[in-house]
């Protein structure tokens, strides 16, 4: 394989803060990370043990207040994060994105009473989260989710199913959205849930194309019961708060999209500058600098586009189309580049001994989860000529 390392990504950071900040990630990311990555990915291993480090790193809470154990940064930092973790392993660049999503309705919407008893533990306690939405038949339709919870004294009893859940079985609390009310969006509601609920249990996981050290799994609520100092923000708010954690959401998957797109453009160039035909290497045939040249500009306008979103959001702007347009973009950018990345490898890009093909199976899931592009093209397209007519 080839030995020659790859450059760093030239990063426009804030603060001298942000950029000790990513040298401490990349400092983690190389020692911790990068060595087992293929390894356990084709085990199938979660590696808790890097999310642990995560966090006692502070690096589990990045987005949210400091007083109550996050690190305060703005999402044009945490998103940087992002990317570097992804780049060394997806699995663990996904999981710090779908924890941060986990977290989000109790430091968003919740009272302060309930983030002083539950923020630090799950912001820098070692603690991992899960976000319950979608169910068995209801993806892109999340609005039509059958879970239920009924009412009963100072509690609530959830019962259902919900699908395709990153940490399912393995998470400590799980922030769901069941039923509460009227059919639609306004009669749903969401709650806090431990890990270790009475009732809640996870099937076998999901067997996967790629990303096969994440679980991804069903989550199983059968008579759940949480007391309403768990409800979090009001009865039938859940929908919307749900919505509100998928904008911030996107933006995480975009930056994990772009450093998997990164790494498999570092393999590649590295590969053709090494890799010798015809008496030279083939980094010197032009129809091959072309594709690398294509591959580091997509990258390049990925990243300058999750960038824009994430500074509209720390400014308190609107960035809902642009975090659209982001996630749209930098996924099919990540599905493009490491095509080509195996292409330019060859034969050898079809192996499992160079880790292109491993990337090229990560970036179609990209492609799909937090809202499909095709719902991606929706929202954008809501944003520009006004909603559909029904």
């Amino acid at each position: 394989m080839p030995d020659r390392a790859p450059q760093q990504v030239d990063r426009q950071l804030p603060t001298d803060e942000a950029r000790d900040l990513i040298s401490l990630v990349r400092d983690i990311a190389q020692r911790e990370i990068v060595p087992s990555a293929a390894e356990e990915e084709d085990a199938g291993r979660f590696p808790r043990e890097v999310f642990t480090l995560l966090s006692d790193a502070g690096l589990l809470g990045l987005p949210y207040d400091a007083e109550f154990g996050g690190g305060e940064q703005p999402y044009e930092v945490y998103l940087q994060v992002l990317e570097e973790l992804a780049a060394a392993r997806l699995t663990v660049g996904l999981g710090v994105s779908v924890h941060t999503l986990a977290s989000y309705a109790l430091a968003t919407y919740g009272t302060k009473e309930q983030q002083t008893e539950h923020l630090p533990a799950m912001l820098g306690g070692g603690l991992l989260g899960a976000y319950c939405l979608s169910e068995p038949a209801s993806g892109s339709d999340a609005a039509s989710l059958r879970t239920k919870a009924v009412r009963d004294g100072d509690d609530w009893v959830i019962t259902g199913t919900k699908a395709w859940i990153t940490h399912g079985g393995i998470a400590d609390f799980c922030t769901v959205m069941a039923r509460t009310g009227e059919d639609g969006p306004r009669g749903i509601t969401a709650f806090l849930v431990p890990g270790d609920a009475d009732g809640l249990s996870a099937a076998v996981p999901e067997k996967k194309m790629g990303l096969k050290g994440s679980p991804t799994a069903q989550v199983h609520l059968d008579g759940v019961r949480v007391p309403d100092a768990r409800r979090i923000g009001e009865e039938g708010q859940g929908f919307a708060i749900a919505l509100s954690a998928l904008e911030s959401g996107r933006l995480g998957i975009a930056a994990c999209a772009i450093g998997v797109a990164q790494a498999a453009l570092d393999e590649a160039v590295s590969y053709a500058a090494e890799r010798r035909q015809f008496g030279k290497p083939i980094a010197d045939f032009q129809g091959l600098r072309f594709m690398l040249a294509d591959m580091a500009t997509q990258i390049e306008a990925g990243r300058a586009l999750y960038l824009t979103a994430a500074r509209l959001r720390d400014a308190g702007l609107p960035f809902a189309k642009q975090a659209a347009m982001a996630k749209l973009h930098c996924t099919d950018t990540a599905m493009r580049v490491t095509t080509d990345a195996v292409q330019i490898l060859g034969g050898y890009g079809y192996t499992a001994d160079f880790p292109t093909e491993r990337y090229m199976r990560e970036a179609k899931v990209l492609q799909i989860v937090e809202g499909t592009n095709q719902i991606q093209r929706m929202v954008i397209a809501r944003h520009l000529a006004g909603p559909e007519e029904r």
